[in-house]
């Protein structure tokens, strides 16, 4: 019997990356290197500020960089962002869905621009919804959405396509703690058929929710790992008191953990 192919498996390597803004007087992000394994759910982690936007953009060329570089792999074989551009797909902080269309029309819409077949249409539509539990809202515009139902349409947008790299900027910024949970739920889920995820978040308490953090401060990265190492490292109970303890300039608790942390 035929065996079934692999699904393809996107990995990012970042090395040595800067990027300044204002004529080199906003340093962004200051050399960091990093590994986004593939078919891993990666936190980026930072306070406002620490260049976790900028990261992404980078990473899907919406900016140059000044220095470094950013690989991709698939399945582990070096790729041209240009040939796994289509695999990959981008929800920004600050969505632009259409208010006065319902989320019927979002989906079908996206549908018709992604190129997608009724057949692939009609089944992934349906699986989106079971995920996402917005079966029951289809005809209500998103101008009308709460604010996780909003956010959960936009995924539901980026996932349409069948992805294998999600770059998810701040997604659960300004949800209540309910949609929060529900839309990590539907993370968890994506990651079980083996899609990168990638994304920034300024609440703490979800780097623990991730396979593995990256910790970033002021445009450099701190920290880098599985989650309860980093924390086991550090000798702190959560990442809250870890960036507390570095703002209060407590080193004794809060040396940067990229040493023998990767």
């Amino acid at each position: 019997m035929p065996q079934t192919p692999q699904p393809l498996r996107l990995s990012v390597q970042v090395n040595s990356l800067s990027k300044s803004f204002n004529k080199g007087q906003i340093k962004a992000l200051n050399g960091i290197n990093l590994t986004f394994d593939g078919g891993m759910l990666h936190g980026v982690i930072g306070p406002a500020g620490a260049g976790k936007t900028t990261l992404l953009r980078l990473m899907l060329q919406l900016l140059a960089l000044d220095q470094g570089d950013i690989k991709y792999f698939a399945n582990d074989q070096l790729a041209d962002f240009a040939a796994v551009s289509a695999d990959i797909a981008y929800m920004p902080e600050q969505q632009s869905l259409y208010a006065d269309l319902s989320i019927r029309e979002h989906l079908d819409f996206f549908a018709s621009m992604y190129g997608i077949t009724p057949k692939v249409y009609e089944q992934k539509r349906k699986e989106l919804l079971a995920m996402t539990r917005l079966g029951d809202f289809l005809d209500r515009p998103a101008g009308k959405l709460s604010g996780g139902m909003y956010k959960k349409l936009g995924l539901m947008c980026a996932l349409l396509r069948s992805p294998r790299l999600i770059l998810l900027d701040e997604p659960t910024n300004g949800v209540d703690p309910i949609s929060r949970r529900e839309f990590w739920d539907i993370l968890h889920q994506a990651t079980k058929d083996q899609i990168t995820i990638i994304m920034t978040t300024a609440y703490m308490d979800e780097a623990e929710r991730c396979e593995k953090v990256h910790l970033m401060e002021d445009g450099l990265l701190i920290g880098s790992g599985e989650p309860a190492k980093l924390l086991e490292t550090a000798k702190v109970d959560n990442f809250d008191a870890y960036f507390i303890a570095r703002a209060l300039g407590d080193k004794t608790r809060s040396e940067p953990l990229t040493k023998g942390a990767l």
